[in-house]
């Protein structure tokens, strides 16, 4: 990713910076530090698309698989009313339906839990990445990086509240 790039070349500029004498301050070319933070900043939105993207899918995946089960469910009932002619195939019916709704009701679970497992991937996926672009930012970043900083941090409880959701 063009971003831990950026990153990078941010850290070898403060590692290659001009020590003052008799601290651990440095001294870094204002502009070039600039730069870098204009470009890392364009390129951090790709990474938050990403997360609201994901969570998009997640939504809708829920959706389709209430929409199948319903569609199951519905399916099951047109074919009990259908075999309401006597009264042997009306218990028989009845038993079938039962047993259709439970098998629905499992799918539809199923689908469902398989949908939050995927959902849940991609966004701890989503949170290890953006846990790994905190950890580069280091300590020893000027005070503009603590504003993308809270944002990472805003973002990440953002994405643990919807992954808490899932559960």
């Amino acid at each position: 990713m063009e971003i831990f790039t950026l990153l990078e070349t941010l850290e070898e500029l403060l590692e290659n910076s001009r020590s003052l004498p008799f601290s651990s301050k440095g001294v870094v070319n204002k502009e070039e530090m600039l730069d870098l933070i204009k470009e890392i900043r364009i390129k951090l939105p790709d990474e938050l698309k990403q997360a609201k993207w994901v969570k998009e899918e997640r939504q809708r995946i829920l959706v389709e698989a209430q929409k199948e089960a319903d569609e199951i469910v519905k399916e099951a009932e047109n074919r009990i009313i259908a075999m309401i002619d006597e009264h042997e195939i009306t218990r028989k019916a009845y038993d079938q339906k039962t047993e259709i709704i439970e098998t629905a009701n499992e799918m539809s679970r199923e689908i469902s839990k398989g949908t939050k497992e995927y959902a849940n991937v991609l966004l701890a996926n989503t949170e290890k990445v953006l846990n790994e672009t905190l950890d580069k930012l280091g300590t020893n970043i000027t005070e503009a990086l603590n504003i993308m900083q809270i944002s990472l941090e805003d973002t990440i409880k953002t994405i643990q509240n919807s992954r808490k959701e899932l559960e």
